[in-house]
């Protein structure tokens, strides 16, 4: 039912209804689009804001997409009507919306496309979904192939979503001389000041095909008659009516008479997208359905489609591994990489990305494009405020605004940057940019160094703290539905004060390993100090608070019936230090004990059931969902990372691996999702609500992957870059008596092979047959491939 395909270029489902919102993604950089297994679609552009295209049958949000997407009949997709024209009988590929149980189905995700074929007595449907490298638009290709053993008379009816558009004006037409049927719209706005926002915008909605039909519908209406979207009236009758939409809702629908001998094969392709005026819509058509056969050029479509699987292929992660476990090295070499590289590439495609969200899927570019994380970092410098203060998005547009969660403020912003700089350090070397000169937002045209900037940062985690030495929460921290905890100005949160400490000990180390022995030794100081007051405020006997409300009531302890104990509390004081050996062995009992489920570890529980106001609206959400309660993914390998940090290999990996649905059936089935991304969260309140615990939140949006990765570099497989050179300290788990990593290290390729070997009593690390005694491989050369063997101790 669910399987790798044999070169891993694709993840495999053979049934649409087993798991049906099984999904993947395609994105570049002007688009994202969404599809399940049935054919259903969310998909949307930017111009500069985020846009759609494909709209649903009624005026919805414009969100992209939301936790655990609902689907419904009318949810906007792209299907294939396929009629007998013998007998009338009628199914539709990939399975929506007739629900035909088919002979043969399979749904194939890859990683520059996304394939359905779909075989109903005796006839083939292939449809596959790609992108251009850089237009919103869709590259569709649907195969027609009569796998029959008799002669067939088909009709073929291509089907695209266009959906409301617009309550103040949409239209729909075939156009002759596009071979194409063009929707148009004109965005809804009330303020004549926003005439100029929206009068430049792509409101046009196009379907282009490579063959002229023999008629279509623009016409959702007239298309569905009294059958409805399951069995459309219009397909019943010879041929459709070739209607048009005047302030009606659009659609686009194409009709194909085919008669096909046995092992006849047909093939269709189309354009679906958006655009400004048909001039453009032209443009597109003649780059890329004309060919140029007497040059020996490729026509457009096939070029798009080799330049985009190219674009794709540019985020290639710097490791390649082998170990026991073939699901988890197919997923690490194939799709972690590829969500990694995607939200640092898109930047989630927002304009006013959130500070924290920003910083730290560039800290994952670290290990694909340093540039583009460099470049990243000094962006995001030149928006902080003189007092340091980070601000809580990043304008990447000059029209943008901070919208949305963005102008809520929260209190964490700062503590990022060190710790999401200290990889591109461990990667590049590049101590350069600490040097860098970069502005500060606002008038005063003031300047300083990467360097100072930081300081500022710290500076100013430092000051904005109550008399206790606590830092203040205002509206939210990481989780920022944790929004009404300071609201008045005295509640503190225990995680960020946490954070600072960590944050404090990286900065720390990079001004040490930058020559600047004051400033280290300052910050060490100040960790010190902020890991006391941790202690003394925090420490609830068995584990650590979550924070202190304006009403000064401490909450995420013991006392509590909801909201008992917090994930992030916990790791964090690992990573920072506070909690010593007696209290980190307290809190880890506690953590497995109240906080493992069999798909992670959950981020609080019990979960809660009701509003807690001094808490906020993480309580009025669905325990299990989100914040309050699920395996937050995010959350969850801060803990894994901290776990490695502290030299907990087994809870380590064996957390991390539940990240990754599979490979037992059950559990993929339960998830409900095939393992080609993290999502966000899983279901948790595993205890409270086991039915629907582990379900898949679907969304891939996610802070979760460039900690995955980090994971591996600095803790599984402790192949961690520092200034000296490449570290090598792995922490695989016992089980594993071997594992095998292709290391790419500025600029050097290194083949590390990793054996368990009872002859020795430590990690021993040999380049050439030659040890290395301290595990660092120094004056490594760019050009040059490395033979590394680590021979670890059979236990420990």
């Amino acid at each position: 039912m669910i399987r790798a395909s044999e070169n891993n270029e694709y993840y495999e489902l053979t049934s649409p209804t087993s798991m049906p919102k099984a999904s993947g993604f395609l994105w570049n950089d002007k688009m994202m689009i969404h599809v399940n297994c049935r054919g259903y679609v969310v998909a949307q552009f930017m111009q500069p804001e985020p846009a759609k295209y494909s709209y649903a049958p009624n005026l919805e949000a414009k969100t992209f997409m939301q936790p655990e997407q609902p689907y419904y009949a009318h949810h906007p997709g792209r299907f294939v009507f396929v009629k007998d024209e013998e007998t009338g009988e009628v199914f539709s590929a990939p399975y929506e919306p007739v629900r035909v149980s088919t002979d043969h189905y399979t749904f194939c995700v890859g990683k520059n496309d996304i394939v359905w074929k779909v075989e109903h007595q005796g006839i083939l449907i292939e449809m596959t979904l790609s992108l251009p490298k850089d237009e919103a638009m869709e590259l569709w290709k649907v195969k027609v192939k009569n796998t029959s053993q008799r002669k067939r008379k088909l009709s073929i009816y291509p089907y695209f979503t266009v959906g409301y558009m617009s309550w103040m004006n949409q239209s729909g037409e075939y156009k002759k001389e596009l071979q194409g049927i063009v929707c148009s719209a004109i965005t809804p706005y009330q303020k004549y000041q926003d005439y100029e926002k929206i009068k430049n915008l792509k409101d046009k909605t196009f379907l282009l095909g490579d063959h002229e039909p023999l008629s279509w519908e623009v016409n959702q209406e007239a298309f569905e008659g009294e059958g409805g979207i399951t069995l459309p009236s219009a397909i019943q009758q010879n041929e459709l009516e070739k209607g048009d939409s005047r302030y009606e809702m659009p659609v686009a629908v194409f009709q194909y008479k085919l008669e096909m001998n046995q092992d006849e094969e047909k093939e269709y392709r189309f354009l679906f997208g958006a655009a400004k005026t048909e001039e453009e819509i032209a443009n597109i058509r003649e780059r890329y359905f004309l060919t140029k056969k007497e040059t020996g050029f490729q026509d457009g479509f096939s070029l798009a489609q080799t330049e985009y699987a190219n674009y794709v292929a540019e985020g290639q992660g710097c490791i390649q591994i082998k170990t026991p476990d073939a699901d988890f090295d197919n997923f690490v070499n194939t799709w972690l990489p590829r969500q990694m590289y995607y939200h640092g590439s898109t930047n989630r495609l927002s304009t006013d990305p959130q500070t924290r969200n920003y910083l730290q899927d560039n800290m994952g570019m670290s290990y694909i494009k340093p540039q583009i994380a460099r470049d990243a970092f000094l962006l995001a410098l030149s928006q902080q405020k003189a007092s340091g203060e980070m601000p809580d998005g990043i304008i990447l547009h000059k029209d943008a605004e901070l919208k949305y969660i963005n102008q809520v403020p929260h209190t964490d912003h700062c503590v990022w940057l060190p710790i999401c700089l200290s990889t591109y350090l461990d990667e590049t070397n590049d101590y350069t940019i600490l040097e860098e000169i970069v502005p500060f937002a606002g008038e005063a045209e003031e300047v300083a160094t990467v360097s100072e900037h930081i300081n500022r940062a710290m500076y100013w985690l430092i000051n904005d703290r109550d008399e206790r030495g606590l830092n203040y929460i205002n509206q939210g921290d990481w989780c920022d539905p944790m929004n009404m905890v300071g609201y008045k100005g005295k509640g503190v949160s225990g995680w960020l004060t946490t954070a600072s400490a960590y944050a404090f000990l990286i900065w720390a180390d990079i001004c040490e390993k930058n020559g600047q022995i004051s400033s280290s030794k300052e910050f060490r100081q100040q960790a010190d100090i902020t890991n006391e007051v941790i202690n003394k405020y925090l420490w609830d006997g068995e584990w650590y608070a979550r924070g202190i409300t304006d009403d000064n009531v401490v909450f995420g302890i013991s006392k509590d019936k909801e909201g008992r104990i917090f994930l992030n509390s916990q790791g964090w004081a690992l990573l920072s230090g506070a909690a010593d050996e007696t209290k980190k062995q307290s809190l880890l009992a506690t953590v497995t004990e109240q906080l493992e489920s069999p798909y992670g570890v959950e981020m609080l529980a019990p979960a809660y059931t009701a509003m807690r106001e001094d808490v906020g609206r993480v309580t009025q959400k669905h325990p299990g969902s989100a914040e309050n309660g699920s395996v937050y993914n995010h959350a969850a390998v801060f803990y894994i990372y901290s776990l490695y940090t502290v030299g907990e290999t087994e809870n380590a990996y064996r957390l991390l691996r539940k990240m990754i649905p599979g490979p037992d059936l059950n559990d993929i089935l339960q998830r409900g999702q095939l393992p080609v991304f993290i999502p966000n969260y899983y279901r948790g309140a595993y205890k409270q609500i086991p039915r629907t615990a582990g379900r898949s939140s679907h969304l891939f949006n996610t802070g979760t992957v460039s900690w995955v990765y980090r994971c591996l570099i600095d803790g599984l497989f402790g192949i961690k870059g520092q200034k000296e050179g490449l570290r090598i300290n792995p922490q695989l788990p016992s089980d594993w008596q071997e594992a095998s990593v292709k290391r790419t290290f500025r600029g050097a390729e290194l083949q590390i092979d990793m054996k368990r070997d009872e002859t020795v009593s430590k990690i021993e690390v040999y380049v050439n047959n030659e040890m290395v005694e301290d595990g660092i491989l120094k004056d490594l050369n760019s050009t040059e491939e490395y033979h590394v063997l680590v021979k670890i101790p059979l236990e420990g």
